[in-house]
């Protein structure tokens, strides 16, 4: 399986200028690439190939007087860039012709400068690891890494990022195998499975009982955050001082992120280590976020935890799967199974009247979750062992019920 690993970057002066100037001659090339298909396909003719793009606006270009500046940066960062533009391709056709699952893609946008993001990307004859612990990226030079773990494997790619705060970031791309349960130290029982049940109450309510408190990291930081933006609405535009009040809006929300991030972090690798299998919600967050809780599960950052969730029960060896949105997990009694009807989100605990069984409506919640996740599981197993094929082992998927996102449902309510 392929892995990222992140690592914060430090620059001179003249590094950042090279780096200024790599993340504009990509720009340039994505543009003009970008620029010749839509008018291509404005005029009806044949999609331009690759081979063209490169030929004319990479090769030839660099010779050009008027786009001489090009060949001041690493040819590779320009073929990257064309590549990536190949991606964004297939990937906009692929979503249209309904190859790729999930929402529909976008086609490919142009590039600004003025974009809060900037990055070139470099494949491993464009950058190589220094003993010194610095990282030497073509016609850039060596640039100071701050090497926060060791990379398990030699990197096969490098992206180069700038963000919105100005700070510099190397995310190198490595093959790793799964590993074992004791790189984890794995400390529950070998059969033991986890629901998942998440809200805005509690970020998450685990099928044992346990909650874990929502941090809330941008409400923490409002008040902070409102005084900078105040401050930025009174500078005039296009000033240098407009900039700098920018820029420290940036970095408070950098701080912000890398927080939520970090927090994210600890607690999926707690669930992973301590469970062989994970179910959750098939979650719709983009639906949640259109509403009027949109800022607060925006601060939730469920998306990211459930990918952080799936990649590590794929790294560690565990099942991870995603029960159906329309599952009714907050209506259904956990102890006798009777559909009890839906109820207000100012209901939190309720009395079952087949069986007399008091629930708290987010662990009763986790525990349908949890008893979903294993029928899906068990019917996976079986239809695979019905048509003759090994069935489903724990770092395989099984089948999921696809649907579409109610409210109540995505946040078992």
């Amino acid at each position: 399986m392929q892995l990222r690993y992140n690592y914060r970057a430090s620059p001179d002066a003249a590094q950042r200028r090279a780096l200024a100037s790599a993340f504009g001659c990509a720009r340039v090339v994505w543009n003009d690439c970008l620029r010749a298909r839509q008018e291509a396909h404005a005029a009806g003719l044949p999609y331009v190939s690759s081979a063209v793009l490169s030929k004319t606006y990479i090769t030839q270009a660099r010779k050009a007087p008027e786009r001489a500046w090009l060949a001041d940066v690493s040819a590779v960062v320009l073929q990257q860039s064309l590549r990536d533009l190949d991606s964004a391709y297939k990937n906009f056709f692929d979503s249209v012709t309904g190859k790729r699952r999930g929402p529909r893609v976008a086609p490919p946008r142009y590039k600004s400068k003025k974009d809060t993001r900037q990055s070139i990307r470099l494949n491993a004859n464009a950058f190589c690891l220094r003993g010194n612990g610095t990282v030497y990226v073509a016609k850039v030079g060596d640039i100071r890494v701050k090497w926060s773990r060791p990379l398990p494997a030699v990197p096969t790619s490098l992206t180069v990022v700038k963000d919105a705060a100005g700070r510099y970031f190397m995310s190198f791309v490595v093959e790793a195998e799964p590993q074992i349960i004791e790189d984890l130290n794995f400390t529950g029982p070998l059969d033991s499975e986890t629901g998942i049940d998440l809200g805005l109450a509690h970020f998450a309510v685990l099928s044992d009982g346990r909650k874990i408190s929502a941090p809330k990291f941008l409400r923490r930081a409002e008040k902070k955050l409102k005084k900078l933006q105040k401050d930025l609405s009174r500078k005039v535009k296009g000033s240098n001082n407009r900039a700098r009040a920018r820029v420290k809006v940036a970095c408070q929300h950098a701080k912000v992120a890398d927080r939520r991030r970090d927090w994210h972090h600890k607690e999926s690798t707690k669930i992973i280590r301590d469970s062989q299998a994970v179910y959750v919600e098939d979650l719709a967050v983009r639906g949640l976020a259109r509403g009027r809780l949109a800022k607060s599960v925006h601060d939730a950052g469920w998306a990211r935890f459930l990918v952080m969730l799936e990649y590590k029960a794929a790294r560690y060896g565990r099942y991870f799967a995603r029960i159906g949105r329309f599952e009714p997990t907050s209506q259904v009694c956990s102890t006798c199974g009777v559909l009890d009807g839906p109820k207000p989100l100012c209901v939190r605990e309720w009395t079952c009247m087949e069986c007399g069984a008091v629930h708290d409506r987010d662990v009763n919640a986790a525990r349908n979750i949890l008893a979903a996740g294993r029928a899906d599981r068990l019917n996976a197993s079986w239809s695979a062992g019905k048509t003759g094929r090994i069935p489903a082992q724990r770092g395989e998927a099984g089948s999921h019920r696809d649907g579409q996102p109610t409210v109540a449902g995505i946040l078992g309510l």
